[in-house]
């Protein structure tokens, strides 16, 4: 399990690295991710998937020491579920499963949103391909009924808002001070 300094010390290691094709950094479009979501009311779980959506992507090196994306050689580095063990323990399952079901919701969206798919990056289109595609009715419904869906399309929504050179945002330390509001604390006696 990670810590909140480990986090941060992931950020700073991995987070001046090119957002899949984007422009902006893995650190800017996690800092615009969660500057979104908080500019919309969002409580602090929310804010913190929307900040540690992508982690998965610093903590997988599939997609690290390469001039292009992952999706450009047709990997899908399963980023949303790669993070899950390394933030189980530290925060509640609403921040988990909107984490692991961001991708799905990109999927869903376009579904039921005939305008969306015409939306998205070329990176974000490549890799939906890779992902499993545009969902089905009946598995757009069945997405829908999963704990944290909701949560997931609107992370996916400032996700994809996410993209904009020199956007001005909040710090890492202001949105790691709302993680640790939401975080699972540890009481004497799981520690002993």
């Amino acid at each position: 399990m990670l810590s909140l300094t480990d986090i941060e010390l992931l950020f700073a290691r991995h987070g001046a690295s090119q957002y899949s094709g984007e422009p902006v950094t893995q650190l800017e479009h996690a800092l615009q991710t969660a500057h979104l979501a908080e500019q919309s009311g969002a409580d602090d779980a929310l804010v913190t998937a929307c900040l540690l959506h992508d982690l998965g992507h610093l903590l997988n090196d599939q997609g690290r020491g390469f001039d292009d994306t992952p999706s450009l050689r047709g990997v899908d580095d399963t980023h949303q579920y790669f993070a899950l063990p390394f933030l189980r323990g530290l925060f509640p399952d609403a921040v988990l499963d909107a984490i692991k079901l961001h991708v799905d919701a990109k999927r869903y969206l376009c579904q039921v949103n005939a305008g969306y798919f015409a939306k998205l990056s070329e990176d974000s289109k490549r890799s939906l391909a890779l992902q499993g595609g545009v969902f089905g009715v009946a598995q757009a419904a069945t997405f829908l009924s999963q704990s944290g869906a909701r949560d997931a399309v609107m992370l996916r929504q400032w996700d994809d808002l996410a993209k904009q050179a020199e956007l001005v945002t909040p710090s890492l330390a202001h949105f790691l001070g709302r993680a640790e509001r939401c975080r699972v604390k540890q009481t004497d006696a799981t520690i002993a």
